[in-house]
């Protein structure tokens, strides 16, 4: 019996410890990362999970809920808390989006959507947005939307200085519907609204003619999916016509994918670097061009200060192998590169990754690529929705510059 009473209490005792132990460790865990988390405040370190901003998040909420005087939108709020987090770290490149939105940016990169017809391009200083291009057959031709117009309000609600991305989901939508566009016009007081019918939109990312002397004209609006194999077309066409030189147009060309302009570029370079790009960790990537085909005949390249990322990367190389002649104005100057992360819920964020940089090593981010031949457009035409050629004096400047 006494054996017995000393085992129980053995058993006691032993339970009790190992209790304590566990307390002990429990507790020192809790310090150890009440620690890390304020070492990650005292260092500036990004803390999104720590336990300070949980509270101040669930103080907010309270408040919230209890003197908000209109219905809350949860589901709004909570896309909002994301944005504001991608938005704290004072890129204007990198963004959240939803679900919604990033469906509408994986449509407009494949080709073809539900819109009206329109590109828009963002002054990122200012916020303003305007419209680029209009296509031609489009509900926006149609309704009256011309290039150079301020977009003010899209379905009622304000768009400058929101990004892109959330104002171009805005416009699309379902077949046959209509969105409500307000503008601000050039020469026009107050604002012009539209209504405009949404349809199936082909995008044409690559227009081309045969101009005289045998010259070809391409002309390229975005780098998109689709732009590799409409501009590997319409270069067959042209050298099939008896193309004696070639005149390709980057003006208003935003940019896109890197990898549809490489593949251009592969088509027009000799062997050899096309561009290289780096990140925060000095992991260098590079793109080459082969040696199986390449441009061989005079080449002129139109730029102005609306030409970035992608027509970027396309005029440097172009410069930096001495293939062709920039006609134009100084490009925008965006030599950074951002990646798109799917996250599991559907929803995804954009980022600045790394650094690219031309053949030569050049990285032109806040400088932009200085043309080889000055030449402005006249100030009159900057808006107008169709240049004549014999006006278009950029375009009459890259003649001059082929030397033939």
């Amino acid at each position: 019996m006494k054996d017995r009473k000393q085992f129980w209490k053995g058993i006691a005792a032993g339970f009790i410890i190992t209790l304590a132990l566990v307390e002990a460790a429990m507790f020192g865990q809790g310090i150890l990362r009440d620690m890390e988390a304020r070492k990650k405040e005292e260092s500036g370190q990004l803390n999104l999970a720590g336990d300070s901003v949980e509270e101040k998040l669930e103080e907010i909420q309270a408040l919230m809920e209890a003197y908000y005087l209109e219905d809350i939108d949860a589901g709004q709020v909570e896309d909002y808390l994301y944005k504001g987090a991608v938005a704290g770290l004072g890129d204007l490149y990198a963004a959240y989006y939803t679900q919604e939105e990033y469906q509408s940016l994986i449509d407009a990169t494949n080709g073809s959507y539900y819109g009206i017809g329109v590109e828009i391009s963002q002054n990122m200083s200012t916020g303003i947005i305007t419209v680029s291009r209009v296509f031609e057959g489009s509900p926006a031709e149609e309704a009256g939307l011309l290039p150079g117009d301020v977009l003010y309000r899209i379905a009622g609600q304000e768009v400058t200085g929101e990004d892109l991305n959330k104002v171009v989901a805005l416009i699309k939508g379902e077949e046959f519907t209509t969105v409500s566009v307000e503008v601000a016009r050039n020469g026009e007081n107050g604002y012009l609204e539209f209504e405009v019918e949404r349809r199936t939109i082909e995008v044409p990312t690559v227009e081309f003619m045969m101009l005289e002397e045998e010259i070809g004209y391409i002309a390229i609006t975005s780098f998109e999916d689709v732009t590799t194999n409409q501009f590997l077309t319409a270069l067959d066409t042209l050298e099939a016509q008896g193309m004696e030189a070639l005149v390709v147009d980057l003006r208003n060309n935003g940019g896109g994918l890197v990898s549809s302009v490489c593949a251009i570029l592969d088509r027009l370079l000799p062997e050899g670097l096309i561009v290289y790009t780096e990140d925060k960790y000095g992991n260098r990537e590079e793109e080459y061009s082969d040696a199986e085909n390449y441009f061989d005949k005079p080449m002129a390249v139109l730029v102005n200060a609306n030409s970035a990322s992608a027509s970027e990367i396309f005029a440097g190389a172009v410069k930096d192998y001495g293939i062709g002649t920039l006609v134009g104005t100084t490009t925008y100057g965006k030599g950074i590169v951002q990646k798109i992360y799917p996250l599991s819920d559907g929803t995804a964020v954009k980022l600045t990754v790394s650094k690219y940089y031309t053949p030569n090593g050049n990285n032109i981010h806040g400088t932009g690529i200085e043309p080889d031949v000055e030449a402005e457009l006249p100030e009159e035409l900057l808006y107008a929705a169709d240049v004549p050629l014999e006006e278009d004096t950029q375009l009459q400047a890259a003649i001059e510059a082929l030397e033939l």
